[in-house]
């Protein structure tokens, strides 16, 4: 689709206007199905997204080789970002974070492989190791570039100083952080320290984990997938949160769009270097999703949906440990 909006990330790699991300499809969100999730990254592709969006520990691998099977014979028309640094065993359990520069290096080949691809455009660091000094961890993904096997380096939840010790060593395209209504810490020294380097913003969860859709109204709702153990949603918060939802979908009536269009456009409107990259494995929802793009909020619903959500006024924290987040 040629008239696809795009914007660009970091010093020159342009992406779509809004990506896909692709989690969802294999991990935490219920069971999976492969064959409607191939068909939703067609769809988006045909839409004119370009950003693709994956991660080693999605799965774990499995959903690499999803994406890779799915973009077999169109390569071509993709911007391919996956990660590393979250470590996983066989049966999913979370065995902390790893940089350290071998383990940099036996990943990428790895997830070049699952990918079926010779390289990887956006590479980033999904978690900071606090173990491992982060000039030394983007020493070695610099060290990937070189050899051809990625293009770009991103982070992902990186602090502030994290972020430019990083910028430092190698041009860092984009920052991976969530970010949306009710996730609206990014607008501090984040964003301020991004758009000072030059680094382009992708957010994830714009529509935080599904819940500014207006989808779940209940701790019961969630039952059948992972979003019951956010903190976020659990009976005492999501009661309070439900004012959010209320608000959004308030102007979603008023413009005649979906709840989930305007909590997207909300953060595509937050700056021209700004991705959001929403999840989803349905044909339906991608389409929905990419239409947000035509939807534009004027300066009474910027107000009305900011007054129902400052900054700060979620309850509950993103995840029940933030100790992986970079501080």
């Amino acid at each position: 689709m040629s008239d696809m909006k795009t914007r660009v990330l970091g010093q020159g790699l342009v992406v779509s206007a809004q990506g896909l991300g692709c989690m969802g499809m294999s991990d935490a969100y219920g069971p999976a199905d492969d064959a409607e999730s191939i068909a939703t990254i067609h769809r988006a592709l045909d839409l004119g997204v370009t950003l693709i969006d994956t991660a080693d520990m999605y799965g774990p691998w499995t959903n690499e080789r999803l994406v890779g099977a799915a973009l077999a014979g169109r390569r071509g028309e993709v911007v391919l970002a996956t990660k590393f640094g979250n470590v996983r065993n066989e049966e999913g359990a979370f065995l902390g974070v790893r940089g350290d520069p071998e383990y940099v290096h036996a990943c990428c080949d790895a997830s070049l492989q699952r990918l079926g691809v010779d390289v990887i455009d956006l590479y980033y660091q999904h978690r900071v190791d606090r173990n491992v000094p982060i000039e030394e961890t983007v020493g070695a993904m610099a060290e990937l570039v070189a050899a051809g096997k990625v293009r770009h380096l991103g982070l992902s939840e990186a602090a502030p100083g994290t972020i430019r010790r990083a910028h430092a060593v190698h041009p860092i395209t984009a920052l991976q952080t969530e970010y949306s209504l009710w996730s609206r810490e990014p607008e501090g020294e984040l964003l301020a320290t991004t758009r000072e380097l030059g680094i382009g913003f992708v957010a994830y969860s714009p529509l935080g984990r599904g819940f500014l859709t207006g989808r779940f109204r209940s701790w019961e709702s969630t039952v059948g997938d992972n979003r019951g153990r956010y903190p976020r949603f659990q009976r005492e918060n999501i009661e309070r949160n439900l004012v959010i939802v209320d608000a959004v979908e308030a102007v979603a009536k008023r413009l005649g769009a979906t709840a989930a269009q305007v909590a997207l456009a909300w953060v595509t409107q937050r700056g021209d270097d700004i991705v959001p990259i929403p999840g989803t494995k349905r044909v339906r929802y991608v389409e929905e999703n990419i239409a947000s793009l035509d939807l534009m909020l004027d300066a009474e619903d910027v107000a009305a949906l900011e007054a129902a959500a400052p900054a700060g006024a979620t309850a509950g924290e993103r995840y029940a440990s933030m100790a992986s987040i970079d501080s």
